[in-house]
């Protein structure tokens, strides 16, 4: 581990620390590097984890999670969620959130079946890895802005920054339904202040990178995050739990 990769650990330890108040806790899990490398910090830190991965039978995401979890070896809970019944939630929770963004209605579906997940299990707080994509370049639309230099990279981020605060505040809405509670603590003021200052090179390489996140891919390495999760490209939430799919399907 270098000396990059040890402060940015010390960061991201401390932001948990700052953050994270419960022993016992649920970790939304994908298997996908960000929430591979939070759930081992986290057990690192002594926390009480237990996976949490929700999707319809077959997804990649229950997929890709167990056979990650294979190597990590930590408690993991899984929910497959019912097509009976998943287009009377979904038109519940967009009444409730009362946004046309699609986004904002996939991820509040997701985090609706994870806070439903961890409130069966008597877990009352799940932690997420929201954040890094904004902070570290992992969106395809920073591939599009990266030639324009530094100054556009940013201004995305602010951009996808406010977009994903205010978001989780609708996931929490949503959440707090199953009396569970969604924290980032990737998206603190003083972490946010600390991940813009890390050169771009570490982020991003060019409009032609697939991977980005480099800083964070040779971290998770560093930290005992499986190969097969530090080095997988990027599937979001909605694409990886085929809400997106399903909730189209449904329209």
């Amino acid at each position: 581990m270098d000396e990059a990769q040890k402060v940015l650990l010390e960061k991201i330890t401390n932001s948990i620390k700052s953050t994270v108040d419960a022993k016992k806790i649920g970790v939304a899990f994908s298997g996908g590097v960000d929430s591979t490398m939070m759930a081992k910090i986290l057990s690192s830190l002594g926390y009480d984890v237990t996976l949490l991965t929700v999707g319809f039978k077959d997804s990649h995401d229950i997929v890709f999670a167990k056979q990650v979890n294979e190597q990590l070896g930590l408690p993991h809970k899984i929910l497959e969620i019912d097509p009976k019944t998943f287009e009377k939630i979904s038109k519940d929770i967009n009444t409730k959130i009362k946004t046309d963004n699609l986004s904002w209605n996939e991820n509040c579906i997701a985090f609706y079946y994870v806070s439903k997940l961890a409130s069966k299990l008597g877990i009352r707080v799940v932690v997420t890895a929201n954040g890094i994509d904004e902070l570290f370049c992992g969106y395809n639309a920073y591939r599009d802005v990266v030639s324009d230099g530094e100054s556009a990279v940013l201004e995305l981020m602010e951009k996808k920054l406010a977009n994903e605060i205010e978001m989780m505040k609708a996931v929490n809405h949503i959440s707090s339904e199953n009396d569970v509670k969604i924290l980032q603590p990737l998206l603190t003021i003083d972490f946010i202040d600390f991940a813009k200052k890390i050169p771009l090179y570490d982020k991003i390489n060019d409009k032609d990178d697939l991977i980005r996140k480099h800083i964070i891919r040779k971290l998770a390495l560093s930290v005992g995050v499986p190969e097969v999760s530090a080095t997988k490209r990027k599937k979001a939430l909605q694409y990886g739990t085929k809400i997106h799919k399903t909730l189209l399907k449904s329209r």
